[in-house]
This record gives structure tokens, C-alpha cells and sequence, in this order.
């Protein structure tokens, strides 16, 4: 007898279908099959079948008999404790499902043509929904866990290893009746626009992205990273690439190029390309990466380390990931904070392509190694002048070009028409190079500008630079440096001694105190004899070797205040257009000035140049602590924290601010940056967890507030304190705070200060069971921050709304507060307060009843937080989705994520959620019969809740009052 439930219910004996009998007698069996080879008691039965109705006593027991003569071999068993369907695992369909699709997960690496029939079998498994023709009501209702969730992920997981087994048309057939049915599913859209554009149907992918794009814009979410790249490749036909073109007149290197393909055919992790300044290893990683892009049609990264970039600080293993991520197509904001999870979130971007990096000029192996690819199919091409270790690729060490090749280059450059028949000559310039492929292309574009120069004459010229030549091939540079007009000359020595990576034309202004346009001609003349590259365009770079030349002569120091200068009034430009709520709070920098800061036109044009200067910012930070300038220092740190808040770049935030507060304290008479640099430590400490040395700064930061004499500051910095005494449960404190900040706002009529600290009494008010005080406190914040046009502080408002209106059990009104909520969010795109609105919006769907409704917003709660490191936020997740798991009778579940919720709590300390993490963890061990693991876990939930004043410690007192178990009081 075969039992089949993945469609409508089934039996069949010897191929023959076999009749069940009424609804009544197929609803028995299903709670029977449901419950396989475990006895059911007949009362539960009832209770399940029958619930609410009233029933003969003997109706169960005719029924069981009826089914007796049905099913054939399987055998319903009575025992003590009920009627048990005795079954073997190939006679349920759901049970074969299980064991081939582990089958299949068993052998996927090893075997995967072994694992692509086990799923095809596991597939041809499903005739349409689990149990479609029975009333799940009267089968077990919440308590039925259906395996439809199932379906979608085994189909994805077979579709994927089509796709890598070449089978692009049956991976497109079976994934295009699952995304008609669910466009909003990412995975599977991806996965459907690969196999089309496997089969160059670009039209056809480009339908589907367009198709789940607007399916999430109906959820008011956006496609992720995957589709946009895959949507870009149907557009453009190429992938995304960060290549720069390939090096022109690329001569030679045969040997090592093979040596680079060979390994990419072999599958090999990483190679390493080693070699002295100017040897062209970055020259052979890109003609290499170029010429691979067939093998490697999912993208072409390049990202440059600085490991040995002269007056550079090497690109740091977090930088570098976020870079990297960024190029993968991965929005700034959702890139996480901690290096642990942008390699995490690197390598699952990377999975499942075939995606070619180059890392180019490394420090180390150390810097390199959590960025090397680990998904099969990738590589990475990695250079240095250090030679790499065993682990991270095969090394090939680049010498100087052979006489051939490097004449074969200067060729190629030049000009072959002023060269033929001066073989000997030729000979003689690349000699004078050094053989080397970077001070050849120096010379050659020397002798291209000078298209009325005998090539005697740049020999002679070379010649007279005397040793150069012989030691490292600088001959050439220093020639075309003398040949330079004195303007051009400065400028080159200038660049030798800039702090960043680059700069762009307005930063060339600057920093040689000439016009934009007088920067432009001379950068423009500088890349024209090969002496600078462009990295984008009008933003310039200088090679290692000639950085090297250039900052022999160390510039004027008058020089880089000038560039510093510019730094910070154009920073201070850009974050009044790009945070204009930030406006009353940003440092002054009405002592300093540049005349070529450019204008902003909007709050995205402030932004984008944030986004483009960033590591120069960075940089010019550190080179400002370490030359004696603490005013650029500090304020230069404090201008970048909304940036790198909202970007959730925390290493970076803490870092420059860690670095403004060792120099700004050694001057003990400046209250006024120490109190601004303190402030913005605090709130950054505490978007981390770190409630101790949060309260540590925002205590320090308050009496020099006070000392200066300004109200908004004192304002900010008591919002600043209040917090995390609020998470660490000193609520009386916090709302002292919070009292003093809203009368300080409303004396400076700062409706937007007003409209946070209303908001956050209102959670405080809301904690303590002030309901309709807090309500009417939540909807005065939103309507102040509506009036001003504050879009992110209205999301925040409506989601502390709904959570009220949600207690009071007004389900429709919160409903549509945190969707407008999400709305707003989604709109400025913070994700932090997107997660909470998704989230928020599955508990209205829980208390409702509809717990599906409520597990797929919880999903896509969690999808969006998958990148925001707010530890609140996360604790919050668990804890809903640990209701919700126990509302639905998945135990197991709600205990894993209670549990987890707790140890979060534990983490950073915050008392509240970590008594409710202990009453969930205590209620779902109850309810699992526990009664002695959960008695800890009430005693803590009660005591904490009792320190903290909140009405849940009666609350959980009542409970366990009505208990009769060993949770009872004691």
C-alpha cells in the first residue's frame, strides 16, 4: 500500500488506486498518516475530526475498523495510548520526499549527477499542494506543518546543479511554472534568468526581473544584488567588471599568462603574480583577467590594496571586502558592519559563480587570505612585490621582459614607423630601462609627445641620468619628469606626497592652489606622458614606482593644508545637502576655506561626492593626526559619522573617532570638539551593543555641552545617555533624560529633537503599560516629524505607533501604521527600520491567526536585516519569531530562536529583552513538557521584570499562579 499526500490524498495497492471512503473516513486517515507509527488517542481524534460537534462514542471506533479494510498491508494497531497507522518509510510519499532529498544533500559535492536524479525523483514526488482536496481544519489546522515550503527549495536546489551540469533547459521548464506563481521569489527568478540567459534569452530574463521587480515593489521591497547583476547582464550583455582596459602595446609574458590560465582550467583558488616595482605585474593581471572573461562570464573585480603605495596606509581587510561587495553589485547600507560578516556575505555573493578578482598590490598573505574566492568556480589573481605562502595560490615570480620582449614593447608603444632599421638603439633605450615594462612605456610616451626627437637624442638623455638606469630602470621617468614645464613639475611632486589613493580634478585645485581648470590641463598633461593613470574619469592615481620618485622631495606642508582645507569645507558642503536634519548639529568651519569647493544641488549630489572621496576622507584623517592638525582631525571624523552610520560602516566610524579623541583630548581647553566627538562615539557604541562605554562617552560629553553654552548639544547628548540606561533597564534615569532633552529641544525649537525624545518616552511609556500616554506621545512625534518632512523619523515613529495601537488591540490601525511604516523606510532606505515594520506587521498577521501570513513576514524581516548590525534588531526577530513558531505549534523552532534571543540579550546587556527571552524560552519549555528546565527560566523572567518595574512581572506571576506543574510558584 502506498499512501500519497503531496497533492490531493491518495492510496494505491499493486498499481491499482484504492477508494477511502467518505470526507469523514479520509479525514480519520490523514490524522492517522500525519501522525504516522506515533498512536493517536481516540479522544484527540475527535477533538481534531470533530471539534466542537457533538459525536457518538462509538464513531471513532467504526471508522477505524472501515480504514482497517482499506489499507491494504500498512495495519492500524490499538494500543494503550491510541490507534497507530504502522507504516514503512517508501509507503508515505511525504517520508520518500525526505530521505532522497538528504540523499541528495549527501552526495551533492562528491556525486552530483547521483544528486540531480534523487531530486528529480523527490520532485516527481509532488502532484500539487500538500492535501489540496482536505479541509486542513478538521486534519489539525495550525498544528499540520505542510511540506509546500518545501517544494520551491528542492526544485531551486536541482535547478541550480542543471544549471552547473549545462542542462540549461530543463533547470528553465521546471522553474518557470514556480515563479509565475511566486514572482516575488528572488531565488527562484534568479534562477530562471540564468538558465535563459544560458540559452541567450536575454529578452526573456530581462521579463522575468521586470515581473519580480514589480511583485516586490507591491511589498515595497527592492530585487537584491543577484538579480540586478543578472538584469544587467541581459541589458548589457557583459558582466559587471571593475577591470580598467587593458594595458596597451601588451607584449610577452607567454609563460606567465599560460601558467594563470592553466590554473583557472584546474580550478584552483588563487594565483599569486610576484616581482620587483615597475615589472608590469599589474599589467599581466589584467591582459590575464581580460582574456578570461569567457571563463569567468559572472564578473571581473579588481581592487587595489595600497601595500605598498608610498604615504599610503594599506587598504584594510574590511575596505576591501566592502569594495568588493559594492562591485558585486551589493548596496553600501546593507554591507555589514564586522569583517566576520562582510566575508560571510563575500563568499555567498560569490557562490554559485564564476567570478574572477584581482588583488592587486597586497601587503601580505594575512591581508589577502579572507579575500581569496572559496566558491568552486572563482579566482583570484593576486600581485605583490613579496612573494606569497603555500596556501594562498600558485606563485609566479615576474623578472624584467628578455631583450626580445621588451624591445617588442617599446615597438608597440612608439611607433614602429621612426624606429625601423635602429634595432641597436631600441636595444639600448630598453637596457637603460631596466627591461622593465613601466619606465618602457614612460620613455616611449616621451618619445611619442616628441614626435621631432631622433631616438638618439632620448638615448643620450637616458645616458645621462647616469645609475638610475642601472639600478631599477628610473632613467626613463626622470627624463620625462625633466621634460615636464615647471606647472607640471609641481604638480607631479605634489602627487607624491597625497594622503589618499587618488584625486579628482577639484582635489588637484587644492592642493596646487591653482583653478579647476588650470588642474585639469595639468593632471590631463601628466597622464598624457604616462606619468599618472585615470581610475575613473577626471579622478587620477599615480603608480607605486613613480609615487616613489615623486616624493623624494617631500611637498610644501602649506600644500596639503590646502588639500585639507578643501576636505573639510567640502565635506561640510555635502553632508548639509546630503543630511539636512544634521544641519544645527554639524561642527563649524567657518575658519577655514577653499575657492574651488563645488556647489551641491541636492542631497544626492552631496552624497555621491561623500561616496567618491571616502578613502581620500579616511586618509586625510590619519595624515592630519599625524601631522599636527587636530582641528581638520576632529572635524573631519565628526562630518563623516552620519555617513558612515547610515552606511553602517562601523569600523570606520569608531575608528576616525577613536583616532579625533586621542588628539582632541591632549588639548584639555577644547570642550568644543571633544564634545562633539564624544557625542557621536556614544551613539556609535551604542549601535554596537556597547552600552557600558556608551554611557562612558555621552557622561563626558554632557558637561562640556553645558560648559559651551548650547542646548542642542546638551539635547542630543542626554538622548545619548538615555538609551542604553534605558537598555540596561534604569528606566526612571532614561526618562529623566528624556524630559530634560525635549524641554532643551522645545527652548531651541528643534522639532525634530522634539519629535525623538516624545518617541522614545513614548516606548518607555509603552513599556511600563501608560498605553494611552504613549499613544498620544507617538502620534504628536509623527505628526511634528511629518510636518518638517523628516521621511526616516516618520517611519520610526509610525513603527513605536503601531507597537501601541497593537497592545490595545486595535490589529487594523497598527496594521496600516507599520505599513506605511515600511513605506517610508523603504523609501530612504533604511533597513534597520524596514526590518522592524516586516516584522512588526507578521505579529498583527500572528494575533490574527494567520500564521503563515505572519512566518513570511518574519522571513522577510529577517532578509532585510541580514546585513544591519543593530543588535536590538536582532534580538527582536527571534523573540517575534519565537511567538509566532509557538503559536503555531513548531516548539523546536520557537525554542532555538528564544534561545537565541537570550543569548543576545546576555550579549549587550539589555534587561528588558532579556526577560522577555526568558519568559518565551520558559513558556515553550511548559509547553513541551520541560516543566523543570522552564522553572529557571520563569524565576528569571519574573525577577527581571520585577527589577525593572514593568507590568509583566504580575503578568507572569498570574501565569504560572493558574499552573499545576513544577512551573507553578513555588
Amino acid at each position: 500500500m502506498e499512501f500519497r499526500m503531496l497533492g490531493p490524498l491518495e492510496a494505491w495497492h499493486d498499481g491499482v488506486p484504492v477508494q477511502l471512503g467518505d470526507q469523514q473516513q479520509r479525514f480519520v486517515l490523514v490524522v492517522l498518516l500525519l501522525n504516522a507509527n506515533k498512536p493517536v488517542p481516540p479522544a484527540r481524534l475527535t477533538e481534531i475530526v470533530w471539534a466542537g460537534r457533538e459525536t457518538r462514542p462509538t464513531l471513532v471506533r467504526s471508522y477505524i475498523k472501515r480504514l482497517r479494510d482499506v489499507v491494504g498491508d500498512a495495519t492500524i494497531e490499538t494500543t494503550p495510548t491510541g490507534y497507530l497507522l504502522r507504516v514503512g518509510e517508501d509507503q508515505l510519499d511525504t517520508a520518500r520526499f525526505a530521505r532522497l532529498r538528504a540523499e541528495a544533500a549527501d552526495v551533492r559535492v562528491d556525486d552530483p549527477r547521483r544528486a540531480i536524479t534523487l531530486l528529480r525523483a523527490a520532485v516527481g514526488l509532488w502532484r500539487g499542494k500538500f492535501l489540496e482536496d482536505i479541509d486542513i481544519d478538521r486534519v489539525g489546522g495550525p498544528e499540520v506543518i505542510s511540506p509546500d515550503d518545501s517544494y520551491p527549495d528542492v526544485v531551486g536546489d536541482l535547478a541550480e546543479l542543471e544549471l552547473e551540469s549545462g542542462d540549461h533547459r530543463s533547470a528553465r521548464d521546471r522553474l518557470r511554472p514556480l515563479v509565475q506563481a511566486d514572482p516575488a521569489s528572488q531565488k527562484h527568478a534568479a534562477l530562471l534568468m540564468r538558465a535563459l540567459l544560458a540559452g541567450g534569452d536575454q529578452v526573456g530574463a530581462l521579463r522575468v526581473f521586470n515581473t519580480t521587480r514589480d511583485a516586490l515593489a507591491r511589498l515595497r521591497m527592492a530585487p537584491g544584488p543577484v538579480l540586478r547583476k543578472l538584469a544587467a547582464r541581459a541589458e548589457q550583455g557583459d558582466p559587471p567588471s571593475s577591470l580598467p582596459s587593458r594595458p596597451g602595446g601588451f607584449t610577452g609574458r607567454a609563460a606567465e599568462i599560460a601558467a594563470i590560465e592553466t590554473a583557472a582550467a584546474a580550478g584552483r583558488r588563487a594565483v599569486w603574480v610576484s616581482g620587483a616595482p615597475g615589472v608590469g605585474k599589474t599589467g599581466l593581471a589584467v591582459e590575464a583577467a581580460h582574456r578570461l572573461r569567457d571563463r569567468f562570464p559572472d564578473g571581473q573585480l579588481l581592487v587595489r590594496l595600497n601595500g605598498f603605495t608610498p604615504g599610503v596606509d594599506a587598504v584594510d581587510v574590511g575596505d576591501a571586502l566592502s569594495e568588493l561587495l559594492v562591485e558585486l553589485g551589493v548596496p553600501a547600507e546593507q554591507i555589514p558592519a564586522t569583517v566576520g560578516r562582510k566575508v560571510t556575505l563575500y563568499q555567498t555573493t560569490l557562490w554559485g559563480t564564476r567570478t574572477l578578482v584581482v588583488l592587486d598590490n597586497a601587503a601580505s598573505p594575512e591581508q589577502i587570505r579572507p579575500l581569496l574566492p572559496d566558491a568552486d568556480g572563482c579566482l583570484a589573481v593576486v600581485t605583490s612585490r613579496r612573494m606569497g605562502d603555500a596556501d594562498t595560490g600558485e606563485n609566479i615570480r615576474l623578472s624584467p621582459l628578455p631583450p626580445g620582449e621588451a624591445a617588442e614593447l617599446f615597438h608597440a608603444l612608439a611607433g614602429p614607423a621612426r624606429l625601423r632599421g635602429r634595432t641597436a638603439e631600441v636595444a639600448a633605450v630598453v637596457t637603460r630601462c631596466g627591461f622593465l615594462p613601466m619606465p618602457i612605456r614612460v620613455a616611449a610616451a616621451l618619445f611619442r609627445r616628441h614626435d621631432r626627437w631622433p631616438l638618439e637624442h632620448l638615448l643620450r638623455l637616458l645616458e645621462e641620468n647616469g645609475p638610475w638606469g642601472e639600478a631599477d630602470g628610473i632613467a626613463a621617468v626622470r627624463v620625462s619628469y625633466q621634460q615636464l614645464g615647471e606647472p607640471q613639475r609641481a604638480m607631479f611632486r605634489l602627487l607624491g606626497s597625497l594622503p589618499g589613493p587618488d584625486v579628482g580634478i577639484t582635489g588637484g585645485a587644492a592642493l596646487a592652489g591653482c583653478d579647476v581648470t588650470e588642474a585639469r590641463s595639468l593632471l590631463d598633461d601628466l597622464h598624457e606622458v604616462s606619468l599618472l593613470e585615470e581610475a575613473a574619469p577626471e579622478r587620477y592615481q599615480m603608480l607605486d614606482p613613480l609615487k616613489e620618485f615623486a616624493a623624494d622631495e617631500p611637498s610644501p606642508g602649506h600644500a596639503l593644508v590646502r588639500l585639507l582645507d578643501y576636505y573639510l569645507v567640502t565635506l561640510a558642503a555635502a553632508v548639509h545637502a546630503a543630511y539636512p536634519f544634521d544641519r544645527a548639529q554639524l561642527p563649524s568651519t567657518s575658519d577655514r576655506s577653499c575657492p574651488v569647493t563645488p556647489v551641491f544641488a541636492d542631497a544626492d549630489a552631496g552624497l555621491r561626492w561623500i561616496v567618491a572621496e571616502r578613502d581620500n576622507l579616511v586618509a586625510a584623517i590619519r595624515y592630519a593626526a599625524g601631522h599636527a592638525l587636530p582641528e581638520h582631525t576632529w572635524r573631519l571624523a565628526v562630518l563623516l559619522w552620519r555617513y558612515f552610520n547610515t552606511t553602517n560602516q562601523f569600523e570606520d566610524w569608531v575608528g576616525t573617532l577613536e583616532l579625533a579623541w586621542r588628539i582632541v583630548s591632549a588639548d584639555p581647553g577644547n570642550d568644543y570638539g571633544q564634545a562633539h566627538v564624544l557625542l557621536r562615539l556614544a551613539t556609535a557604541h551604542d549601535r554596537r551593543g556597547e552600552l557600558a562605554e556608551a554611557l562612558e562617552r555621552a557622561a563626558k560629553a554632557l558637561p562640556k555641552w553645558r560648559r559651551l553654552g548650547d542646548p542642542r548639544g546638551e539635547a542630543a547628548t542626554l538622548c545619548a545617555l538615555a538609551i542604553p540606561t534605558m537598555e540596561l533597564g534604569k528606566h526612571e534615569q532614561a526618562i529623566a533624560h528624556l524630559e530634560a532633552a525635549l524641554a532643551k529641544y522645545e527652548e531651541t525649537e528643534d522639532r525634530r529633537g522634539e519629535a525623538h525624545a516624545l518617541s522614545m518616552l513614548g516606548y518607555l511609556n509603552e513599556l511600563h503599560g501608560n498605553l494611552q500616554v504613549a499613544l498620544h506621545q507617538h502620534k504628536s512625534a509623527a505628526r511634528m516629524l511629518r510636518e518638517i518632512g523628516h521621511v526616516q523619523g516618520v517611519a520610526h515613529a509610525l513603527n513605536n505607533l503601531g507597537s501601541v495601537q497593537e497592545r490595545l488591540g486595535l490589529l487594523a490601525e497598527a496594521l496600516a501604521s507599520y505599513t506605511d511604516a515600511h513605506a517610508h523606510a523603504a523609501e530612504v532606505g533604511d533597513h534597520c527600520v524596514e526590518a522592524y515594520a516586516l516584522n512588526n506587521i507578521g505579529n498583527v498577521h500572528r494575533q490574527r491567526g494567520r500564521y503563515a501570513e505572519a512566518v513570511r513576514y518574519h522571513d522577510k524581516a529577517r532578509e532585510v536585516a541580514a546585513n544591519v548590525p543593530d543588535a536590538d534588531l536582532r534580538t527582536q526577530l527571534y523573540l517575534d519569531r519565537a511567538a509566532t513558531a509557538l503559536a503555531r505549534g513548531a516548539r523546536q523552532e520557537a525554542l532555538t530562536a528564544g534561545k537565541s534571543a537570550l543569548d543576545l540579550a546576555d550579549g549587550n546587556g539589555n534587561r528588558a529583552y532579556r526577560a522577555r527571552a526568558h519568559r518565551g524560552v520558559a513558556e515553550t519549555l511548559h509547553t513541551m513538557g520541560d516543566h523543570e528546565g522552564a522553572v529557571a527560566h520563569w524565576a528569571a523572567a519574573e525577577a527581571e521584570f520585577a527589577a525593572l518595574d514593568l507590568p509583566e512581572a504580575g503578568e507572569v506571576r498570574e501565569e504560572r499562579s493558574a499552573l499545576s506543574c513544577a512551573c507553578g510558584p513555588r
